[in-house]
């Protein structure tokens, strides 16, 4: 089926994301999914991971995103998300920095066996996912 789906992508502070695409592909906590214009509406719960989605104009695009919720519909794609950066806007340096704090900190807690090691992984699998984005590799887990 030929056409468009309007895709947002939204934040509490802002707009990250306004276009036209082809088909959205999106981390959703059941798995990847992936919407095309046409799509049965549905609500999902989202995972940290890259939104990825072909423009009008057949440009591939990719979105970091950290939790919140999509809603697909036959002819729109909205995610709410807690956090969301473009990959242009996502700081190389700033990621590298996130990891390495989350790596020494997940090996601080291994030693210790506290029971922070949840946030700490959350915090790891965002520097990760900031990352590869960047480094053009996104891939979904």
């Amino acid at each position: 089926m030929a056409g468009t789906v309007q895709i947002e992508i939204v934040t509490p502070e802002k707009y990250v994301v306004q276009d036209e695409a082809q088909i959205v592909m999106a981390p959703g906590v059941q798995g990847e999914f992936g919407v095309l214009v046409g799509h049965t509406p549905f609500l999902t719960a989202l995972k940290t991971g890259a939104v990825h989605y072909t423009d009008a104009q057949g440009a591939e695009h990719y979105v970091f995103v950290s939790g919140g919720f999509a809603e697909a519909l036959p002819n729109k794609v909205t995610i709410l998300a807690e956090s969301a950066e473009r990959r242009r806007d996502i700081d190389i340096e700033r990621a590298r920095a996130a990891l390495e704090r989350a790596q020494k900190r997940l090996a601080d807690l291994r030693a210790k066996e506290e029971v922070d090691f949840a946030r700490a992984q959350a915090a790891l699998q965002r520097a990760v996912v900031r990352l590869k984005i960047v480094e053009g590799r996104p891939t979904q887990h």
